[in-house]
């Protein structure tokens, strides 16, 4: 285990915290940011892209004040509420966990991507390659299209 992973396990705790804290409104918020994330991953190529996620965030945000005055009415809420923050904070922390860039190396079998590219800082470097939740999803890169739009879209688009 590197920094690199304590600082991932870190800001994914407290976004299921947050989510914890927030209640039932906790798992709007997490499903509705998923879901923003990916429609600007998708459309990200369209002018439209970030005002449909910025619209898709208000609503949900509208929707959350209006259907759910109460958040915290029952003890469950805050187990929905932390699922929501789990939700979004796995797929923040894959998406930084995945979002260096990569290296590309040209021998003899042909081409080969390295993840991540040598040309980072030493210590970055060694912290990342060596990080064991980066290791651990590694199986992203050859996963669904709809994995790879959510948590490295830049993968998914053709050049």
């Amino acid at each position: 285990m590197t920094w690199f992973d304590a600082l991932l396990v870190t800001l994914w705790a407290v976004l299921t915290a947050l989510g914890a804290r927030r209640g039932l409104a906790g798992l709007a918020w997490g499903a509705g940011g998923l879901a923003a994330c990916f429609l600007a991953n998708a459309l990200v190529d369209s002018p439209a892209a970030a005002l449909l996620a910025a619209l898709l965030g208000v609503g949900v945000a509208v929707a959350t004040l209006r259907l759910i005055p109460t958040p915290l009415e029952h003890p469950w809420h805050l187990g929905a509420g932390a699922l929501g923050g789990f939700l979004l904070g796995g797929a923040l922390i894959s998406a930084l966990a995945l979002g260096f860039p990569l290296d590309v190396k040209v021998g003899t079998q042909g081409t080969r991507a390295v993840y991540p590219s040598a040309s980072l800082q030493p210590a970055l470097y060694r912290a990342v390659r060596d990080s064991a939740l980066q290791g651990s999803l590694r199986s992203v890169w050859g996963s669904s299209p709809a994995l790879k739009t959510l948590l490295i879209p830049d993968q998914t688009r053709p050049r």
